[in-house]
């Protein structure tokens, strides 16, 4: 009787235990769901893989050609890292690193830091966003969000964009940025610590840049204002744009403004992309204003053609009157899309320079070669795919 008693006792017991562990695995699923819903998160990895064949005329001072397998295409290549954490109540924190690369030889791009972009920030769903470390200058916040950049269905980069060498060779270091909306309207701030101990303002960049565009209308208008302090005296570099682009149909047109004004004695910004000699290359130290109009048409043809067709026109007034000089640039682009990610264009342009122009980089900050005589003539084919 003792035993059989103890083994009722036992039989219960186990039958008690069995219930509560299936109402456990029931609820622990349930559990987890509801902490995940709270903090839940992605991390991405994407790019740019983009090479070509480029041939370009008076690429030296005999006037030869060259034909060569160019460091990238239309963009250059790039991988990147980006990620977002749902803090709740419409919070989020969000990170992005991401490195420039050269198909050609698997190199990366060393005119840049290995992560050219790094980032970390927090953005609400109210009261906007706030992003910190290496990032677009507001200048390019300016020619993006008022819809007037050239050739804006391919990422934006430097390759043959004049505009970018305008905007102070787009990333900044050390910077801080706000991002916000109200109704039809964009707009950032954005500030770079110099690190100067005394000197505070040595090195440091701030600027504003805005955008509307009515009832998300075919009509979009932007600009942008940018002063940055030289590291080493505080010259003063600035610049501003204003622009904007009108959509018919599948039909883009759009028109910009842009000017860089320098002091004498602007000569380094530890901040930007650039250092003295990079500087020096671009004849940004050559100029007291420098002036650029550019214009362009946008025509897609079904859902997989893109043609577009290009003109820049610069002016600049030199420090000295040797340093004068202006040019005309001109471009037309067929892209065909293979599928959703991958693409094949031919890219022709050509440029007149003048005076103290011939041999500066306004093809954009990585041209693989640059013009050596009065006109240069460029003729591209590649081949790009997005992951």
């Amino acid at each position: 009787m003792k035993s059989s008693s103890v083994f009722e006792k036992k039989s219960r017991f186990g039958a008690w235990r069995a219930q509560w562990c299936k109402l456990g695995f029931a609820v622990l699923p349930a559990a987890l769901s509801c902490g995940s819903s709270h903090a839940q998160s992605s991390v991405t990895l994407y790019g740019v893989a983009d090479v070509s064949m480029r041939y370009l005329s008076n690429a030296d001072t005999h006037g030869n050609g060259r034909f060569l397998m160019g460091p990238g295409g239309m963009s250059e290549s790039r991988w990147g890292i980006k990620g977002v954490e749902d803090l709740g109540g419409g919070w989020s924190t969000i990170f992005k690193l991401e490195n420039r690369f050269f198909l050609s030889n698997g190199q990366s791009d060393p005119t840049m830091p290995f992560f050219n972009e790094a980032q970390i920030g927090i953005q609400s769903t109210s009261y906007g966003q706030v992003v910190i470390g290496r990032q677009y200058n507001v200048m390019i916040e300016g020619i993006t969000m008022g819809g007037y950049s050239s050739n804006p269905w391919i990422p934006y980069d430097f390759n043959f964009q004049p505009e970018v060498t305008m905007t102070g060779g787009i990333w900044s270091s050390n910077q801080i940025q706000y991002h916000g909306k109200i109704k039809d309207f964009r707009f950032s701030t954005a500030y770079s610590f110099s690190g100067n101990a005394g000197k505070l303002s040595y090195g440091s960049q701030y600027g504003v840049a805005a955008a509307y565009a009515p009832g998300g209308g075919p009509i979009s208008l932007g600009g942008a204002f940018k002063e940055t302090k030289d590291s080493l005296n505080g010259s003063d570099a600035k610049a501003w744009t204003v622009g904007g682009s009108y959509t018919w149909d599948k039909t883009r047109f759009a028109l910009g403004y842009i000017v860089n004004q320098n002091d004498k004695g602007f000569t380094t910004f530890a901040n930007g992309p650039f250092s003295a000699p990079g500087l020096a290359a671009l004849k940004y130290s050559d100029f007291k204003r420098r002036r650029m109009i550019l214009g362009g048409i946008t025509q897609h043809v079904g859902s997989t053609w893109h043609f577009a067709a290009n003109v820049w026109r610069t002016l600049q007034d030199g420090k000295a009157q040797s340093q004068d000089g202006s040019a005309w640039q001109y471009q037309l682009v067929a892209d065909y899309d293979l599928s959703k990610r991958t693409d094949v264009y031919v890219e022709t342009d050509y440029s007149r320079y003048k005076g103290d122009l011939i041999g500066t980089q306004l093809q954009g900050v990585n041209a693989v070669s640059l013009a050596q005589k009065s006109t240069q003539l460029g003729v591209m084919v590649g081949i790009r795919h997005r992951f």
